[in-house]
């Protein structure tokens, strides 16, 4: 049986950083990228020479755009690994800087993910992967039937599940990094612009760019530095796996999320039922409501009435997406799931101001990939 996280030495988050999310722009990538490494690096309190490996998380961005970028902090001839998993870029990325430290094999790793948008080509139809019905889908029109499947086999209507937007804006309009930072009626989600079946603009991700990073350090790397762990927050478990035949093939991305999320929960030794904060892939409305019930924050069929009840608003039984979610917060692919461990980290911290989670200890942050991929992190207050 392969080791888990929890059985190597300890590894922590140490600091966290962000450029906000934004509409693409003519900002570069190198400003994008350093404007969060340096903020990772202030709030650690770490120099730059200090770190000692680099994985560089990226989807669209051209080949091997890392060293281009960091060489602007100096040459100090650290490895620097460039992460390519789609929407779990950053996730993929942040999973090997942990297995790093907890190995061994160093004290101190960045993990950033920067990405402007640019045109992307699956792979599917490279490697001869064909459907059907390639030319008549999009992801928005697999999500849209997804989610009238979802409303026949749970009575939930075209309103309930556009709740998930008035929450995700909601925290977004008061995360300083989201991409959209206005609070939205039901109404107004309901009234934008029609994109596939009961899916409006504000129920989907929006295209934009920006850039997350984060420290990942064991206890060694940060006393040697003389920084306490005060602010650190610990990695409890990571978990990634890949799609297989599933008996619905139509709910891969929930099947896949649900194994996935069990394992990490596993290797940390807790329950869904414990968790205070989640991240997850929310890209559209109908994911929060498939994948609450795929972790097992709710019973199947009860992630609609849940919602409805506060259950995973701030300041509910558990917080799902308070930094806004892809929704709000945004999904520029490279950086999304680094920010969401920088999300949960700030959480766990107690410093995420009025979108802070009661006394939250415990948080989860997910992340699925086209391909597909997921990626499960369960991180600890100190």
């Amino acid at each position: 049986m392969a080791a888990v996280l929890r059985n190597l030495r300890p590894v922590y988050v140490a600091g966290i950083g962000f450029h906000r999310y934004q509409f693409a722009s003519a900002t570069t990538y190198v400003d994008l990228g350093l404007t969060a490494v340096r903020a990772a690096l202030a709030d650690a309190g770490l120099a730059w020479p200090a770190i000692e490996s680099a994985y560089f998380a990226k989807a669209l961005l051209p080949m091997a755009p890392g060293r281009a970028m960091l060489r602007h902090l100096g040459a100090t001839g650290l490895p620097i690994v460039h992460v390519e998993n789609a929407s779990a870029s950053g996730s993929a990325a942040f999973r090997h800087a942990c297995m790093e430290v907890a190995a061994g094999l160093a004290d101190l790793s960045l993990v950033v993910g920067v990405d402007k948008p640019m045109p992307l080509a699956p792979a599917e139809r490279l490697a001869g992967i064909g459907g059907l019905a390639d030319d008549a889908f999009a992801p928005f029109t697999h999500f849209a039937l997804l989610a009238d499947a979802y409303a026949a086999r749970t009575g939930a209507s075209v309103e309930d599940i556009a709740l998930v937007a008035v929450k995700n804006h909601r925290n977004g309009a008061r995360n300083p990094f989201a991409q959209h930072q206005k609070e939205r009626s039901l109404e107004e989600i309901l009234g934008g612009r029609k994109i596939a079946g009961g899916f409006t603009s504000l129920q989907c991700t929006p295209v934009g760019e920006g850039a997350a990073a984060v420290i990942v350090a064991s206890e060694e790397g940060l006393r040697r530095q003389g920084i306490d762990l005060s602010r650190a927050v610990r990695v409890l478990s990571s978990a990634g796996r890949s799609q297989r035949l599933y008996e619905d093939a139509t709910r891969y991305d929930a099947m896949l999320t649900q194994e996935t999320t069990r394992i990490a929960l596993a290797e940390a030794g807790v329950s869904a039922a414990d968790l205070d904060v989640v991240e997850l892939h929310d890209a559209f409305t109908v994911e929060e409501v498939e994948y609450v019930e795929a972790m097992g924050l709710c019973p199947d069929g009860q992630a609609v009435p849940r919602l409805k009840a506060g259950e995973f608003d701030i300041g509910g039984r558990c917080a799902v997406s308070p930094s806004g979610g892809l929704i709000a917060m945004g999904h520029p692919i490279g950086p999304t799931g680094v920010g969401q461990i920088g999300e949960i980290t700030r959480q766990l911290r107690g410093e995420a101001g009025d979108r802070q989670q009661p006394d939250a200890r415990l948080g989860l942050a997910h992340m699925v990939g086209i391909g597909a991929v997921c990626y499960v992190h369960v991180l600890g207050a100190v």
